[in-house]
This record gives C-alpha cells, sequence and structure tokens, in this order.
C-alpha cells in the first residue's frame, strides 16, 4: 500500500508542484523580508531587483554562463572518458588499480580552492579553470564504475566461464551493463561537481583580475558593491546546475528505463 502510494506520487503532477510551491514561498519570503526591513539594493535586494538586473545586464551576464557552461560540459565529458576508461583499466589489472587509485583519491581530498591558484600560476587562465571543473569530476565517474564493474555476481561470471565466453564477451555482455548504472550515477554527481570547480576557478581567477565567467562577474560585482547583479549571476548558476542534473537524469532514465529497477515505472 505503501509503495503503491509512493508510485502514484511519482507519477502525479505534486512531484512537480510541490517543490516549485516550496521554492515560490521562499521567494515571498525573501521579498517579505527586504519590504519590511527596508533594505537598500546594497545590503539584500528583491527578488523584483534580481529580475530587473537579469533583464537589464542579459548580454553580460549570458554571455559569462556560455563561458562557464563550456567549461563545466567539456570538463565532464573528458571526466567521462578518463574516468570511465581507466576503471575499465583498473578491472583488468589490479596491480594498477592498487598503484594509481591512491593517487586518484589524493586529488579528490584535496582542497580545490588550494589548488586553483597554483593552477593559474602555470597554465593559462582558460585551462586552469578547466583543470578545476576536471579534478572534482573525474573522482565520482572512476569510483562508481570501478565499483560497477566489481560488482558482477559471482553466479553469473562463472555462467560465462562455463559457456566459453572470452573476456572481452564477458566485459560487453555482463560487466558493461551491471557498471552502466553506477557509471550514470557517478556522472550525475559529477554533473554537479564540474559546475562547481568551473565555479571555484573562475573565482581564483576573478581575484587575480582575469577570467569572464559568471563567478568572475560575482567577483568583479562584489568589488563595484553591485549586489544585484551578483544575485542575479547566482541565480543563473543555480539553474544551470538545475538543468545540467535535469539533462544527466533524464539520459540515465532513458537508458535504463526498459531494464532496470532504478528506473522501470518512472514515466510508464
Amino acid at each position: 500500500m505503501l509503495a503503491r502510494a509512493t508510485h502514484r506520487l511519482e507519477t502525479s503532477p505534486l512531484r512537480w508542484l510541490l517543490p516549485l510551491a516550496v521554492l515560490g514561498l521562499v521567494v515571498l519570503g525573501w521579498d517579505l523580508v527586504v519590504r519590511l526591513n527596508d533594505l537598500p539594493p546594497y545590503i539584500l535586494p528583491g527578488p523584483l531587483r534580481v529580475l530587473d538586473t537579469l533583464v537589464a545586464d542579459r548580454d553580460v551576464l549570458l554571455g559569462s554562463l556560455m563561458v562557464t557552461l563550456r567549461t563545466t560540459l567539456i570538463a565532464l565529458a573528458m571526466a567521462a572518458v578518463g574516468g570511465a576508461a581507466l576503471a575499465l583499466l583498473f578491472a583488468s589489472a589490479r596491480i594498477v588499480e592498487f598503484s594509481l587509485f591512491p593517487i586518484a583519491i589524493i586529488l579528490q581530498v584535496t582542497p580545490l580552492i588550494a589548488i586553483a591558484p597554483l593552477m593559474l600560476i602555470y597554465l593559462s587562465t582558460d585551462t586552469a579553470v578547466l583543470t578545476c571543473a576536471w579534478i572534482v569530476a573525474f573522482f565520482p565517474i572512476l569510483s562508481n564504475t570501478t565499483l560497477g564493474l566489481n560488482s558482477v555476481d559471482a553466479n553469473l561470471r562463472d555462467l560465462f566461464r562455463l559457456s566459453g565466453a572470452g573476456r572481452l564477451q564477458t566485459l560487453r555482455l555482463l560487466q558493461l551493463p551491471t557498471a552502466l548504472p553506477y557509471f550514470l550515477g557517478g556522472l550525475r554527481i559529477a554533473g554537479g561537481l564540474a559546475l562547481v570547480g568551473a565555479v571555484v576557478g573562475e573565482i581564483a581567477a576573478g581575484s587575480a583580475g582575469q577570467g569572464s565567467g559568471l563567478a568572475f562577474r560575482i567577483v568583479e560585482s562584489a568589488y563595484r558593491l553591485n549586489i544585484p547583479r551578483m544575485f542575479a549571476a547566482l541565480l543563473l548558476i543555480s539553474l544551470a546546475g538545475i538543468l545540467i542534473y535535469a539533462g544527466l537524469s533524464l539520459v540515465s532514465w532513458l537508458l535504463l528505463r526498459r531494464w532496470h529497477e532504478s528506473a522501470l515505472g518512472r514515466g510508464n
């Protein structure tokens, strides 16, 4: 009965209306705080002032959005290809996994804000920002895909061996389908992290007076006390993150909807 109610909620319009209603209440509360306390825009701009700034500065902000999105998507593509390829190498040669996986962990746990200034010293601005975005997006894909490749059912593996299947057949017909949901889960995580990495890299570049992405506009607006533009840039970053996650979730659903439990029944 609980499962039926959960399924009904997932397929009903309430699934989309509830978060929109909560978001509307947050915006309404924000507007009331600004109005009741008569806060000036350089302290806290109201939502209407932020929207007006977004429209007035759309040429600058949308151009910066394209720069940030391009960096994010390139870094995500590089992380997806590199992470999946290295995971395949780990699955085929455990000695390689034991040798290189600790290095990947070190890259993941090292604070990005500490690496970004060093990147700007040794690399060009665009390359440094791209590297920052790639570093944080790489590990989730590598880790999840490696876990998926190593999560093959032992009985199925034995069945393939008894049937005379070679390593390539086992990889193509058993390991890759098993690892696909793990890879897609890591890809969804990496999409948001790539955006965060690009923003951190752009903030470091903006502090050095370089860059052209949305985070650079935030730093620039802070120096000029143009707080409404800061909020407008933050709004675009949030929308970009939502669109990236929604797009990757759609890709995951399209690839898994006919056979994997995580997507069965959704949208059907």
